[in-house]
């Protein structure tokens, strides 16, 4: 990550929760703990943050609601390419009519260019996947009910009742922070329950995770590997990695990405 983006990062980090450690910090950027230190030096030198003992201060914390991760904005531009090879894959998944699910998320939105000639009916909590569909597509909208969260543009509910449960779908695709044997990680309590919900609201559960999500981690489960269907990943994921997914009985198709479409490889 570029210093000049990871510094913004620390920043809106900081705003968001008034105080953010070290260690947080760490775990969100990638950066080292002196690389972060560094910046937050810096950041304090030019006005944008107090420094304090293991992290920072916001000078004028943000009154709206926020979550723990990574900035949409920010989140789009890595592994662009991967992200729109797995989109691909993911939509053509799909028939017309087919309900289906879509969570917020960066490489979930790249399924929304390919799904612009479908006729489905399409239940998300992602501004910018609904806003891009209604502009652009014939498909059927749905939006549970909810806070929207500026950073992620995505709608969340603290509610059991956010109209969700009154949909069916053939199948959810979902983004997420990391997959790793114990499960699909997340980094957010909320995020974590809204998507509970609706994964329970789909007969097929399709994970969408470049190569990199294989070595994200945090410290929330959102469920076990035997929960989902399929995983598409992109062909830098590794032996032991697709084993993982493998053994756990869970189809894994893999992406190539390329200028003229992708290749495709199943296995289960």
């Amino acid at each position: 990550m570029h210093e000049r983006d990871r510094q913004r990062l620390i920043v809106s980090a900081a705003q968001d929760r008034s105080i953010v450690t070290v260690a947080e910090l760490t775990e969100l950027t990638g950066a080292s703990e002196a690389t972060i230190r560094r910046d937050i030096n810096t950041l304090d030198e030019q006005g944008k943050l107090r420094r304090v003992r293991g992290g920072a201060e916001a000078l004028a914390p943000r009154q709206f609601p926020s979550l723990a991760g990574r900035p949409f904005s920010m989140n789009a531009a890595y592994a662009k390419a991967e992200k729109t090879a797995i989109a691909r894959a993911a939509a053509a998944m799909n028939e017309d009519g087919d309900p289906i699910i879509i969570n917020g998320g960066t490489t979930t939105y790249e399924m929304v260019h390919f799904l612009a000639a479908k006729r489905l009916k399409v239940l998300t909590n992602s501004l910018p996947i609904a806003n891009h569909l209604l502009a652009h597509s014939q498909n059927q909208l749905l939006m549970p009910g909810g806070a929207i969260y500026r950073e992620q543009n995505i709608v969340l509910s603290s509610f059991q009742d956010d109209a969700s449960g009154h949909f069916w779908a053939r199948r959810m695709f979902m983004g997420c922070q990391g997959i790793a044997p114990i499960g699909i990680m997340e980094v957010d309590p909320l995020v974590i329950r809204a998507e509970e919900k609706l994964i329970n609201r789909a007969d097929q559960l399709i994970v969408l995770a470049d190569s990199t999500k294989f070595e994200g981690r945090s410290s929330l489960v959102l469920c076990p590997l035997e929960r989902i269907d399929t995983v598409i990943t992109d062909d830098k994921i590794g032996d032991r990695n697709a084993a993982m997914i493998e053994s756990a009985g869970v189809q894994l198709i893999t992406v190539t990405p390329g200028e003229a479409g992708s290749s495709l490889a199943a296995s289960s």
